[in-house]
Parts: C-alpha cells; structure tokens; sequence
C-alpha cells in the first residue's frame, strides 16, 4: 500500500510534527484520566447517580461536539489570520479528509480543551457531579475520534455504522455545511441541518 503525503502546515519540523497524530494516542491519554475520575467518583453510593451523570455527560458530549464542528470548526473567518487558524483546526481536514495522521485531535489541543472544560464543569456543579459527567463526555468525545477515523479508512459492518459513515461522507461535500454530527444525528435532526443548509 502506498504511504500517504500529507501537506505540510509548518516549516518548522517540530510544530509540524505536533500535527501529525497516531490514532492510538488519544486513547493512551484519556483512558487513564476516565479510570481515574471514575474510581473518584465511586464514593458518590449510588450506581444510578454515577451511571446516569455517566449517560448525560455523553449526552452533553455529542452537542459539543455538533456546535464545535458547526460554529467553530467551520466559522467563516472575514480576515487572512482567523483564515488561517481556521484552516490550521480542520480546514486541513477537508482539503486532505485521507490523512490518517490527522484525523484524531492533537493531544495539545485535546489536553488543553478537556482542562478548560473539566474547571468549567466544577465550577457549575462542583467536583463530585463533574468526575462522572466528565467521564462520560471524554467517553464520547473517544467514541467521536475512533468513528471519525473510522468513517475515513474503513467500511462499516453495521447499518448504524453504514449511516455515520454516509453522513459524514456527504458532510464533506455539502456547500452550505450540514450534518454536523459525525458520532450522532441527534442535534442535525433537532436543528434542521440534517439535509444540509
């Protein structure tokens, strides 16, 4: 098989090289961190309580996810710079949707972001409720960054597989953006983008 030629984004060899990630990382970094936020977590008592912020927090995950692709991910820049960044987080993506070293976030971003979320989940709703809601929305955003690579490098078994494969595929040529969702349909439905805008 023949490797592939990614694009090169920076000139600089080691900024380059952060861009570039082996689709086992993230599950390296951030099934340790869901282990540990759970084991925390069980002195909460009750298996319902933690199963159920479990479930809402992959939940909460798959609307972040739908907002981040749609409004950040995709965000119609009006300057050269902001161009730029935009393309730098995943206009890359679209230009080169093959690149198997880029299809799962870079650990840097994905750190960072999962922090900054994990302090404002705290913040709303304090330590003992955000390490299983937490848990499960690092949970889903794993789900997301395995069926993304997925959806791009191999063929579904399943029919569910088959339609987040489809979707996604006819994502990537929609001119006016849509189906936003690429681990659920759920908020395209809620929010009339599922046809495409």
């Amino acid at each position: 098989m023949k490797e592939h030629q990614s694009v090169r984004l920076f000139k600089n060899p080691v900024l380059e090289s952060l861009t570039h990630v082996h689709p086992s990382i993230p599950f390296i970094i951030w099934i340790p961190i869901i282990a540990f936020q759970l084991f925390q977590a069980r002195v909460m008592g009750s298996v319902f309580t933690l199963g159920a912020l479990f479930a809402l927090g992959l939940l909460f995950w798959t609307l972040t996810e739908y907002a981040m692709h749609r409004w950040v991910f995709h965000f119609k820049a009006t300057t050269k710079a902001g161009q730029y960044l935009v393309f730098l987080f995943h206009g890359i993506h679209h230009d080169d949707p093959q690149d198997p070293t880029r299809l799962v976030m870079p650990p840097v971003v994905s750190l960072t972001l999962g922090t900054l979320f994990f302090y404002v989940f705290v913040a709303t709703m304090g330590i003992s409720y955000t390490r299983p809601f937490f848990s499960g929305f690092i949970s889903g955003y794993l789900v997301y960054d395995y069926l993304h690579f997925a959806t791009h490098h191999f063929m579904p078994k399943t029919a569910m597989g088959k339609i987040l494969k489809e979707n996604h595929m006819k994502h990537h040529y929609l001119k006016k953006g849509g189906k936003w969702g690429v681990s659920s349909p759920l908020w395209d439905h809620l929010f009339g983008t599922f046809r495409g805008e």
